[in-house]
C-alpha cells in the first residue's frame, strides 16, 4: 500500500493547475450562481414558492464554490499563491467561511485524518468503543446527539457556517492568524451584505440567501461526512499510522451521477484527493480512469449506501471496523 500510494502520487504530481481552466470554472459557476440570487430576489415578493424551488440549484452552485475556494486552500487552483489565497477570500464571503481559518484547520486535517492520537481538528468527532464507554450516562448523551444526523446536519451545520464561524473561540481565539481571518471576513460580510440590505430590505436579503445557505450547509456537510465515515474506515494509533494508507482506505470513492459529481467538484474522488491535494478538482477524474487500480482499493459508496454510514458511530479498535450504537448494546447484553 505504501508503495503503490507513493507511486501513484509521483503520477498524480503531473496533473497542474491550468489557469485557463480554473477561470473558465469561476465564470460558468458564479456568474450563474448570482443570476439565481437576482432571480429569487425578484420572485419572492410575489411567488416565494418559486423562489425556494430557485434555492436548490443556487446551493449546488454555492456547494461548488465552496470546492474551489477548497482547491485554492490547497494551493491547487492556481499555480500562483497568491491568486489562490485572493480568489479563496473573494469566494469565502459567498461560503461564508474564514478562508485562512479554514485553509489551516483543513491542512492538520489532511495531515492526521485516521489518526487515533491526533484526531480534534478539521475532522468529524469519533469516538472508540471503549472510549464511549468509559464515558458518564451524560458524556454518552451528548456524543449520541452530536452524532445524530438530524442534530449535525440538520442544525449543526446551518449553525457552524452562519454563526459558529463568525465567533473566535477556544484555540481560533488565542490564534492572532484566525481571529483576523475570522473578523475580517465578518466585516466583509458586513459591507457585501449590508449595502444591498440598506437599498433593499433586510429580511428580503436573508429570505433570498439563507435558504440557499442552509441546503449548501447540508450538501456539504453530506458530503463530508460519508468521505471519512464509513464501515471499514482506516483509524491507527500514532506510531502505525500511514498517510498513503489513510489517503486510499481512509478515503472513500463517493460515486456519484455525472451532474452531482459536476456540482460538488469531482470531490467523491476523496481518496486521489488525500493522497494528492495539490490535483485541481477538474483533474481528478483524470487520475481516477489513470489508474483502475484504485478501483479495487478505496472504499466505494454509492448515495443509496451513503444514507447507512449515520447509523456507524463509533470506532471498534479490536474488530477495526465502525459500528452503531445499537450493535454496541446487543454486544453489551
Amino acid at each position: 500500500m505504501l508503495e503503490l500510494g507513493q507511486a501513484l502520487s509521483r503520477r498524480f504530481r503531473a496533473y497542474r493547475a491550468d489557469w485557463r481552466l480554473s477561470a473558465f470554472q469561476l465564470v460558468t459557476t458564479a456568474l450563474p450562481f448570482v443570476g439565481l440570487l437576482v432571480a429569487m430576489g425578484i420572485a419572492s415578493p410575489h411567488h416565494h414558492g418559486l423562489a425556494l424551488m430557485m434555492a436548490l440549484p443556487a446551493a449546488g452552485l454555492l456547494v461548488r464554490l465552496f470546492i474551489f475556494q477548497h482547491d485554492c486552500g490547497h494551493g491547487s487552483f492556481f499555480r500562483s499563491r497568491a491568486a489562490n489565497d485572493a480568489v479563496g477570500r473573494v469566494i469565502s464571503v459567498l461560503t461564508l467561511t474564514p478562508y485562512g481559518h479554514w485553509k489551516q484547520g483543513h491542512a492538520i486535517h489532511h495531515a492526521s485524518s485516521g489518526n487515533l492520537d491526533r484526531r480534534g481538528r478539521g475532522d468529524v468527532e469519533t469516538l472508540t468503543v471503549d472510549e464511549y464507554r468509559g464515558l458518564s450516562r451524560l458524556g454518552r448523551l451528548g456524543y449520541r446527539l452530536y452524532r445524530s444526523p438530524y442534530i449535525q446536519v440538520l442544525i449543526g451545520a446551518p449553525l457552524n457556517f452562519i454563526i459558529l464561524q463568525r465567533i473566535p473561540r477556544g484555540a481560533s481565539y488565542r490564534d492572532p492568524s484566525a481571529r483576523r481571518s475570522m473578523l475580517s471576513l465578518n466585516l466583509a460580510l458586513v459591507v457585501v451584505f449590508g449595502l444591498p440590505m440598506m437599498f433593499v430590505g433586510v429580511w428580503e436579503v436573508l429570505a433570498v440567501y439563507l435558504p440557499v445557505m442552509v441546503l449548501a450547509s447540508w450538501i456539504g456537510n453530506w458530503l463530508f461526512y460519508v468521505q471519512h465515515q464509513f464501515d471499514d474506515a482506516y483509524w491507527e494509533r500514532d506510531g502505525a499510522w500511514n498517510f498513503h494508507a489513510s489517503a486510499l482506505q481512509g478515503a472513500s470513492y463517493f460515486k456519484l451521477s455525472p451532474i452531482l459529481q459536476w456540482f460538488s467538484g469531482n470531490i467523491g474522488l476523496h481518496h486521489i484527493h488525500h493522497l494528492c491535494s495539490r490535483v485541481p478538482n477538474y483533474h481528478l477524474q483524470a487520475c481516477f480512469d489513470e489508474a483502475p487500480e484504485l478501483s479495487h482499493i478505496a472504499r466505494r459508496i454509492t448515495l443509496r449506501e451513503s444514507l447507512g454510514c449515520w447509523r456507524l458511530a463509533l470506532w471498534d479498535e479490536q474488530r477495526r471496523t465502525m459500528v452503531e450504537f445499537r450493535e454496541l448494546n446487543l454486544r453489551s447484553a
